[in-house]
């Protein structure tokens, strides 16, 4: 199976919310809890005029049935790409499963993993795609 390229808008709002999240740590730091981190992160995005949603409800469907199973996503940008927000010692095989999952319920094909609690941002990012 082979897949067509990223369309250059996906790659451009991935630098994008990066570059945000890159300006919120330098700002922050590490050892924050992950709320204090999404809701700086989400007024930093918000106020470029991007579309994005916080704590976006994520329906599981089963069959013929829709399940509200309370599953949210950090930040929903552009109907396109998911942002998920940690803030613990380090990433695990977990979190990457929660992001693919997001990804699955979502239709999207792009996810960004930003762990915030490590001292250099690029050591706690990981992209996801499905």
């Amino acid at each position: 199976m082979s897949y067509a390229p990223f369309p250059h808008e996906i790659n451009e709002l991935s630098r994008k919310v990066l570059g945000h999240a890159y300006h919120v740590h330098t700002v922050l730091g590490p050892g924050l809890l992950e709320s204090a981190y999404k809701e700086c992160l989400f007024y930093e995005i918000a106020k470029t005029g991007i579309c994005i949603e916080k704590e976006k409800a994520m329906p599981l469907v089963y069959k013929e049935i829709k399940l509200d199973a309370g599953y949210r996503v950090d930040l929903f940008v552009e109907n396109k790409l998911i942002v998920e927000i940690k803030s613990t010692d380090a990433l695990t095989d977990i979190h990457a499963a929660q992001v693919l999952t997001y990804l699955k319920l979502s239709g999207c094909r792009v996810g960004l993993l930003v762990n915030f609690n490590v001292t250099h941002l690029k050591n706690g990012i990981r992209r996801l795609i499905l």
